[in-house]
C-alpha cells in the first residue's frame, strides 16, 4: 500500500478541503436524484389539464351538442355540469334554444340599439296583385326548435351575410301574399291577413328546409306606398277610415233606433189590446146588466118602471141645485132666480122667505 504520491512526501499534512466545491458536488447530486425520481410529475400535470377541459357546463334555457370525431352524438347535453372526452376527440355546442331571436326585413336598425335605422329598397319593394309598389317592412321573431337540424341540416340558416336561408325564405313568403292582395287591402284591413299568411307559410318553409327554426311571430312594421304617391295614397286611405267611421256610426245609430221603435210599437200593441179588452168587458157587464133589468121589467112592470124612474130622478135632481117652498109661502114671493150661481147677492127679504119655507 503506496503512502505517498509522486512528488509529495507522505509526512506531509493533507490541505484544507474547498467548502463551495464540497456544496456545488451535494447540489449536483441532489439535481440528478430529482430529475430521476419527478421527472413524471410534468406529463401527469399536463395530462391532467387536458382531463380538465373536459368539464363544461349547459345554463338554464340551453342545450349542447357533442361531437366525436366530427360525428354528433345522440343524447343532447341538458342544462348542468357535463363531461366530454377533451379536445380534438370531443368537441361541445352549447346554444341557447329558449331565446326569442329577430330579423329584420327591408331595413335594419341602427347600431348598439339606436332607432335610426336604414331602408334596403330591393328587399322591402314589392308587386301587389294590381300591378301596384308598395314598401314593406318585417320583423320575424324566431327561437330553435330542434338544435341538431340547426346545427346541421342546413348552413347558417339565420340569414347572415354568409348564408341567407331564413331572409330569404321570408322574402318569397311575404312576397308571395303581398303579390295575392291589392294595394288597398295590404294597405288598410288586410294587414292581419298578411302577418298571418306569411307566418305560416314561412313556417312551411322552415320545415320543408328542415332548419329546425320555429316562426313566432311576423310583425309589420312599415307599409307605405312608394314615396312618389305617398300623399294621395293617405288622403284615399283617410277618406276611406272616414267612411269606415260614418258607416259604423250610422250602423250604431240604426241598432239604438231599431230597437226602441219596436219597444213602442209593442207597447201601444198591448194598450190597444188591454183597451178592446176592458171594453169588452164593459160591453158584457152593459149587457148582462140591461138582460137582468129586462127581466125583472118582464115580472113586475109597474114597479119596475117605477124604480127606474125614481133611480133616474135621483141621478139627475143629485146634480142640481134645489130650494124647497110650501105652496102658501110660494103664492106670495117672488119668482126666485139661481142668481148664487152667477155670482150675484141674494136679497135678504127672498133669502128670508126662502129659510121659512125650508122651515115649513
Amino acid at each position: 500500500m503506496a503512502f505517498k504520491e509522486p512528488g509529495k512526501s507522505p509526512w506531509e499534512k493533507n490541505p484544507q478541503p474547498n467548502i463551495e466545491e464540497f456544496l456545488n458536488i451535494l447540489q449536483n447530486k441532489f439535481k440528478q436524484k430529482m430529475n430521476v425520481s419527478y421527472a413524471w410529475l410534468i406529463p401527469a400535470a399536463v395530462v391532467l389539464v387536458w382531463a380538465l377541459t373536459g368539464i363544461y357546463f349547459v345554463e338554464a334555457g340551453e342545450l349542447g351538442v357533442v361531437r366525436r370525431f366530427g360525428a354528433m352524438q345522440p343524447v343532447l347535453a341538458q342544462p348542468g355540469p357535463h363531461y366530454r372526452i377533451p379536445w380534438p376527440v370531443d368537441e361541445v355546442d352549447v346554444v341557447k334554444v329558449e331565446q326569442i331571436r329577430s330579423m329584420e326585413l327591408g331595413f335594419r336598425t341602427g347600431q348598439r340599439g339606436s332607432s335610426v335605422g336604414r331602408i334596403i329598397p330591393v328587399e322591402s319593394l314589392m308587386i301587389t296583385g294590381d300591378e301596384n309598389m308598395v314598401n314593406i317592412q318585417v320583423v320575424v321573431l324566431y327561437q330553435i326548435s330542434d338544435l341538431p337540424a340547426y346545427l346541421f341540416k342546413v348552413w347558417d340558416p339565420l340569414g347572415t351575410p354568409e348564408g341567407r336561408t331564413l331572409r330569404d325564405a321570408a322574402e318569397t313568403a311575404l312576397r308571395g301574399v303581398v303579390g295575392s292582395m291589392i294595394i288597398d287591402e295590404v294597405l288598410t284591413v288586410g294587414r292581419a291577413r298578411v302577418q298571418l299568411e306569411t307566418k305560416e307559410h314561412l313556417q312551411e318553409l322552415m320545415d320543408r328546409y328542415e332548419t329546425g327554426l320555429l316562426i313566432t311571430t311576423v310583425k309589420l312594421q312599415a307599409v307605405d306606398p312608394p314615396q312618389e304617391v305617398d300623399a294621395a295614397f293617405k288622403d284615399v286611405v283617410s277618406a276611406k277610415e272616414d267612411r269606415e267611421r260614418i258607416i259604423n256610426e250610422a250602423k250604431s245609430y240604426q241598432e239604438d233606433l231599431i230597437p226602441k221603435a219596436r219597444g213602442e210599437a209593442e207597447q201601444m200593441l198591448r194598450a190597444a189590446e188591454a183597451y178592446r179588452e176592458t171594453r169588452i168587458r164593459e160591453a158584457q157587464g152593459e149587457s148582462a146588466r140591461f138582460l137582468s133589468m129586462l127581466k125583472e121589467y118582464r115580472q113586475a112592470k109597474a114597479v119596475t118602471r117605477q124604480r127606474l124612474y125614481l133611480e133616474t130622478m135621483q141621478e139627475v135632481l143629485s146634480k142640481v141645485n134645489k130650494t124647497v117652498i110650501s105652496s102658501k109661502v110660494g103664492q106670495r114671493a117672488l119668482p126666485l132666480l139661481p142668481l148664487s150661481q152667477a155670482g150675484a147677492i141674494i136679497p135678504r127679504a127672498a133669502a128670508g122667505a126662502s129659510t121659512q119655507g125650508g122651515q115649513q
